[in-house]
């Protein structure tokens, strides 16, 4: 909401969060009421902007872009801002400013604001600033991913089975002070009193904590029943590869966004700071895994306080001690990562990013079950651009190169669509030379060749081929291995009106596929030679069809074809 006075926002987030922004006391009342009203309309549920972080970025712009105008000595409001002078402010200030209050004047646009002549069209336009790309974080290694995996499984594993086997000691075990120094016992008095500090467990012995430490055993008993730091991290990773969860969206979970649908399915509610709450039905593993953590946490969810008791991570700082872990940042992963030796294939620690193991975990998943549209063949919950930058492009070296070869041959394909067909009417050198004298050049055609392309030394069954053994279609220095339609297309075929009646036997072949493929299919695979060949046709002499038409019977036999090419 915009408050007028004192001039302000407002904003209620999808996560339940309140934030409030001042705008008071800035050179041009006028201009940064309008552009509030902008960005009114950009912020949740209004718009797609929804944590308090995003909201600040944009405040910051506004207030940029009013001082800056009113230092120029300009005090009007946003209807009255002219496209040079637009243009002025956003060619020499930095991207990230272009970009939000070019957001802001559409915001405000949208909003019901009336802009000058052109001054939307500008502000909807190309950026003068192009934002620098940001080098998305490639996936691990395959063999990374999997001894990150294999470490934080058999962390969480063994630490489990060691909590079992406390919680059924603790279970036969009585008060040291009647049972005696055992492991049991001191796993049945942390069992009743939680996760306390050696000073607190001695204080309900009656003995000192230098004694308790002296005796042993403390230390390890704690670390038996409550999960502690190291623990927590395993689980938290390990969740993140088998789930693909954003890392800010785990670290927030609560046992409110947990919705079981049976026994083996869960409907898992997170929020992603950069957009808003966001489900997803997790995979099998990442259930099982919830459920162990369920258990192994349990018991220290009954020692904590109701707030603490709702959160989903929960866990004791360090073994053998009391305090709670309150957060887990990137030092603390790092360090884990040293403690537990994981190594990257060049033998150093390997640098932990939780952003990158949603990237590996998208990149490494299995694709062939998604259905649904073709936009959906795509994670939805991300726009084009991301996954285009983040997840498509994130592919080793070769991976890289092989999608690049697709890119460039599609390229080349459709330019030699657009290229029109070299016809040549009279069969004589002359013409095709003066008639084609890129082609001449582009082939290096000497005269020796042009004469064999005329004469029809060089011709296959569609057209006379300017060079077999140039590799355009197979290896190079080997025969062309192309099908008599790929021809059409190809920029090394001149067509004469020799040609006009295998020309014409192909175009009947056309129409007897389309007779029997199913329109999409047809299109897909011959149409754009179908399109192609009436181009060539129609560059004959009537006559010289007419005189090749008699020779057609419009029969299979007619075209070299193989036997899966036949029609029916």
């Amino acid at each position: 909401m915009l408050i007028d006075e004192p001039l302000g926002l407002t904003c209620v987030f999808s996560d339940g969060s309140r934030a409030d922004y001042s705008l008071d006391g800035l050179p041009n009342p006028h201009l940064t009421r309008d552009l509030a009203l902008g960005l009114v309309d950009l912020i949740h549920p209004h718009g797609t902007v929804d944590a308090e972080g995003t909201v600040n970025f944009y405040i910051q712009s506004l207030r940029s872009m009013v001082r800056t105008l009113a230092a120029q000595g300009f005090a009007g409001s946003a209807g009255q801002l002219r496209r040079g002078q637009l243009a002025e402010f956003w060619m020499s200030s930095p991207s990230r400013l272009e970009a939000m209050t070019r957001s802001l004047l559409e915001g405000y646009a949208q909003s019901g604001g009336t802009l000058g002549d052109g001054v939307l069209d500008l502000a909807a336009g190309r950026h003068f600033n192009i934002q620098p790309n940001r080098q998305p974080l490639p996936p691990y290694p395959e063999e990374e991913w999997q001894r990150l995996t294999r470490i934080c499984r058999t962390l969480v594993d063994d630490s489990y089975d060691a909590h079992r086997r406390a919680l059924a000691d603790a279970a036969s075990g009585q008060h040291p002070l009647e049972g005696g120094w055992k492991s049991g016992n001191l796993r049945w008095l942390l069992a009743r009193v939680g996760p306390v500090s050696i000073s607190e467990f001695g204080h309900h012995l009656g003995v000192s904590a230098a004694l308790v430490h002296k005796r042993g055993g403390f230390h390890d008993a704690t670390r038996a029943v409550f999960p502690h730091l190291d623990v927590l991290i395993g689980y938290r990773l390990l969740f993140g590869i088998y789930s693909g969860i954003v890392p800010d969206g785990i670290a927030d979970l609560v046992l409110g966004d947990i919705d079981w649908a049976g026994d083996s399915t869960v409907l898992l509610s997170y929020i992603k700071r950069r957009t808003a709450a966001e489900t997803l039905n997790l995979p099998r593993r990442a259930v099982r895994l919830l459920e162990q953590w369920l258990a192994h946490s349990a018991l220290l969810r009954t020692f904590v306080t109701p707030e603490e008791r709702r959160r989903l991570w929960v866990g004791v700082s360090r073994a053998g001690g009391s305090g709670r872990v309150r957060r887990i940042d990137r030092v603390a992963v790092q360090r884990w990562a040293l403690r537990h030796a994981v190594v990257g294939n060049d033998g150093k620690p390997l640098k932990i990013h939780r952003s990158r193991i949603r990237t590996t975990h998208e990149a490494m998943r299995d694709k062939t079950s998604w259905t649904g549209s073709g936009r959906a063949t795509i994670d939805p919950n991300h726009s084009p651009d991301v996954e285009g930058d983040h997840y498509l492009t994130a592919t080793t070296p070769a991976q890289q190169h092989a999608v690049e070869t697709v890119i460039e041959d599609a390229q080349h394909d459709m330019l030699r669509r657009a290229h029109p067909p070299t016809v040549i009417t009279e069969e004589d050198a002359a013409a095709l030379a003066d008639g084609y004298p890129h082609l001449v050049a582009e082939l290096g055609l000497d005269d020796a060749v042009i004469a064999e392309l005329v004469g029809g030394q060089r011709d296959v069954f569609t057209a006379a081929c300017g060079d077999q053994l140039s590799g355009l279609h197979g290896p190079k220095g080997k025969p062309c291995p192309a099908r008599p339609w790929v021809c059409l297309l190809c920029p090394l075929a001149v067509f004469a009106p020799r040609h006009a009646g295998n020309l014409l036997r192909l175009k009947a072949f056309f129409s007897r596929q389309w007779q029997q493929m199913p329109a999409a299919h047809f299109m897909a695979v011959f149409g754009p030679y179908a399109t192609r060949v009436q181009q060539v046709l129609d560059r004959f002499d009537p006559a010289v069809l007419a005189t090749a038409a008699l020779q057609v019977e419009d029969l299979d036999d007619e075209l070299p074809l193989r036997p899966e090419e036949m029609t029916a």
